[in-house]
């Protein structure tokens, strides 16, 4: 792997992203499931779950979950599962606080 030479800034910017990842993927989930709903094929909604998958896998979602979601591409269930998500996610950011 190469050694990158960061400024502190940069480094500073690759550290808040990677502290802020759960957050960035949990609103990517949100615009996905907008997108799903949306999606007027079947090919345009294939994509859309394949990157739902993606997203579901940096969350570290638990594989039954992710299973469970993806194998019935039921967009209202992963709609419910995504708002417990974000349940979760603000007590955690509350509790910084």
């Amino acid at each position: 792997m190469a050694q990158h030479d960061y400024s502190e800034h940069q480094q500073r910017i690759i550290t808040k992203y990677y502290n802020q990842l759960d957050t960035i993927m949990l609103q990517k989930l949100q615009e996905l499931v907008g997108e799903l709903y949306l999606a007027d094929t079947d090919a345009k909604r294939n994509r859309l779950w394949q990157r739902v998958q993606k997203a579901m896998v940096n969350l570290k979602v638990p594989d039954d979950i992710a299973a469970h979601i993806l194998a019935k591409k039921d967009v209202e269930a992963l709609a419910k599962n995504l708002e417990d998500w974000l349940k979760h996610a603000q007590g955690t950011t509350d509790k910084r606080r």
